[in-house]
């Protein structure tokens, strides 16, 4: 591996980001998070399963854990509805875990965070 020439230019960052969940995974870690994520693909049924049910990325920093659902900013209140409804809900609250449904979504050209807190 080169080490990169101090005086070239910083190149700008040119990946797209595809999903709602690695939009979130950067936003978490610009923060100071330590966040990954934990939904599972299971080949054999064609499906994501969300971890209980409910949370796409799990991060953390000092005191504080999160679960968070990504999605789209359209889907943002059936995602709420969805973690009101999970079993593990009180469980998870009871444990001190921020709940919280990131919705994102563009406005004006650049993509923007809906934040719902749902602990």
């Amino acid at each position: 591996m080169r080490a990169q020439d101090a005086s070239a230019p910083l190149q700008a960052k040119t990946h797209r980001m595809s999903s709602p969940t690695q939009r979130s995974l950067e936003h978490l870690r610009e923060l100071g998070y330590v966040a990954e994520v934990v939904e599972r693909w299971i080949p054999q049924a064609r499906i994501r399963r969300d971890l209980f049910g409910v949370i796409d990325i799990v991060a953390v920093r000092a005191g504080e854990t999160v679960g968070i659902q990504a999605t789209s900013a359209s889907n943002v209140s059936a995602r709420v509805r969805k973690i009101a409804a999970a079993s593990a809900l009180p469980v998870l609250r009871a444990a001190g875990w921020r709940l919280l449904v990131h919705g994102w979504g563009k406005r004006a050209g650049r993509w923007q965070l809906r934040e719902v807190d749902v602990s």
